[in-house]
């Protein structure tokens, strides 16, 4: 099974409980679970996180094989699906053209195409909100959407401290 990074893993990862700086071993394990076939991101994701000035947009300059192409086809069959989708929503303007104008609605895309399961830490919001939100978008598109520690579980990581 193959899962997919929404940039927001990426991010929170670094900037709260896996600094880069105190936790190098998850970095390690990414890059253990891509060379596996487990894990990747789309490459619009990576241009985003290599937009930074920091640790991250060097960690993913120094990896674009961990940001795989979503410009195929099929993925853009489904991101217009997702796009005629959030269009015709009761959804806030302003979010709704975020949303699109982002990655998600092209890891969304590719997630189904390639059967994968995407992983986020946006969460689930009742139907009737003005906000288009990732786990939203999945569910109506029949994509699986985890968090990060759903995810970490799923592949039994395991970050030992060794003496």
């Amino acid at each position: 099974m193959r899962y997919l990074l929404d940039a927001n893993t990426y991010i929170q990862a670094k900037n709260q409980y896996y600094g880069m700086d105190i936790c190098p071993a998850y970095w390690k394990w990414l890059d253990l679970q891509f060379q596996q076939g487990m894990l990747a991101s789309v490459e619009m994701i990576g241009r985003e996180l290599k937009e930074g000035n920091d640790e991250l947009a060097e960690w993913a300059k120094a990896r674009p094989e961990h940001f795989i192409k979503h410009d195929d086809n099929d993925t853009q069959l489904i991101f217009t699906q997702i796009a005629e989708i959030v269009i015709s929503g009761d959804y806030n303007p302003a979010n709704r053209d975020n949303f699109l104008a982002k990655a998600d609605p092209w890891i969304i895309a590719k997630a189904k195409v390639i059967g994968a399961i995407i992983v986020t830490h946006e969460s689930f919001v009742s139907p009737n909100t003005k906000k288009v939100k990732v786990p939203n978008i999945c569910q109506q598109f029949d994509v699986p959407c985890i968090n990060t520690f759903q995810f970490l579980r799923e592949l039994k990581a395991r970050f030992v401290l060794e003496s």
